[in-house]
């Protein structure tokens, strides 16, 4: 998984997990300044209600 996978599956489906946040959080000191741009949107879409904390089921 990358930040721009995450980032871009996020926005797709509208949905974060909280795997994928702890993810996020325990890597955020290697990301480039566009990973770390990218991060803070998601966390503004999150605030915003835009993207929910859930979880993603199988088809």
């Amino acid at each position: 998984m990358t930040a721009g996978e995450l980032f871009i599956g996020s926005l797709h489906s509208g949905v974060i997990t909280q795997t994928e946040i702890d993810w996020l959080l325990g890597q955020q000191g290697r990301f480039s300044r566009a990973e770390l741009a990218a991060m803070l949107r998601l966390g503004r879409l999150l605030d915003q209600g835009q993207i929910q904390l859930g979880c993603r089921l199988s088809p």
